[in-house]
This record gives structure tokens, sequence and C-alpha cells, in this order.
């Protein structure tokens, strides 16, 4: 059966073959949208980018195998694409002299729409696994610093544990985390 989830769309075929398929995605697409943008002009304008290049991609002489499956991809990049460039407007200065670059500052913020909460949950799912990984007292001093953020004259005083030690410690935490994190970093360009 000819469905428009699995039907090829040749470059030869006429514009009413895409107008069809436009006609029929347009609101189940804006609805896939909508739900992962949180301003509806964002989410028409990335809706009209999303049919803007169906119609280019129709025009090449690889065909479209499944428009459907097809459209839906395209939105999800342009949905991560958005909050990128979203996510390098918003972020903060900070000093490198500071004493430490709490991570809350840097996650998106749960106040930033459907598609920040959806990446800020992905961030910090990745980051507990990765600290998982961690030996206890490199794990215990990255939390205490980056997360609740405690000094390391603080931790040196409490735990009795020299402050040179705990950098060392935490710089290899940072290390490992850097290094599992990566293909994150990569895909949200975070």
């Amino acid at each position: 059966m000819d469905t428009p989830y699995n039907r090829r769309i040749p470059m030869t075929e006429p514009a009413e073959g895409i107008t069809d398929i436009v006609a029929r995605e347009r609101k189940r697409l804006f609805g896939f949208i909508r739900r992962r943008v949180a301003d509806p002009g964002d989410a028409e304008d990335i809706l009209q980018d999303v049919f803007h290049e169906f119609v280019r991609a129709c025009s090449l002489p690889e065909p479209i195998e499944q428009a459907g499956a097809w459209l839906v991809r395209v939105a999800q990049n342009r949905i991560v694409d958005r909050f990128r460039k979203r996510r390098e407007e918003q972020l903060p200065e900070f000093d490198e002299d500071d004493d430490g670059i709490y991570l809350d500052q840097q996650l998106p913020s749960p106040d930033g729409g459907p598609e920040a909460a959806y990446a800020r949950s992905m961030l910090l799912a990745a980051l507990s696994a990765a600290l998982d990984e961690l030996p206890a007292n490199e794990r215990d001093v990255f939390i205490a610093h980056e997360l609740e953020g405690t000094s390391f004259n603080e931790l040196s005083a409490s735990g009795g544990v020299n402050v040179n030690t705990l950098l060392g410690w935490k710089r290899r935490a940072v290390l490992h985390l850097r290094a599992r994190l990566q293909p994150l970093y990569d895909e949200l360009d975070w």
C-alpha cells in the first residue's frame, strides 16, 4: 500500500504530490514541534524551515523514501539547532580566576521551555552515569565543589585532606567527565 510515509518521491514528481504531503503532514508535524518548542512563533518558523528543506530535497536525484519520518527527523534537527543558537546567545560570562564554575549555571535552564528541559535532562542523566564511574573520592570532591559550591578550603578543613590532593582528585574527575561526555557535547554543542 502506498502511503505518504513510505512513498518514494522522485525528483520528477509533479508539485501536487509535494503539496499533498505538506497538507497531510502540516498539522501532525506542527504538533510534534510545538510539544518541544515553547514559543508558537519559533515553532512556526521551524515548521516553515522543515517544509522549505523538504521542497528542496524533493528536487534532488536521491529520492525520499519515507516522507513522514524524514520530516520528523529534520524537525528534530531544527529544534536542536534552535536550542544551540539560543544556548550560544545566553552563555554567561565567567571569570576563570573564580574558585569554580558551578555546573548548574552552565546547564540549560529548567524554565527555558520544553527543548531546554529535554536537553537538561539528557545532560544530567549522562553526567550522573559518568559520575557513577568515578572513584568515590574524585566523585565526592567534584559533587561538593561543582554542585554544592563548597570551596576547596572548606573541603580540606572538614575532611582533613590537603587542598592540592583535592585539586588533583577534581582534575581527574573533570578529565574523565570531559572524555565520557564528549559525544553528547558534540551533539548539543554544549
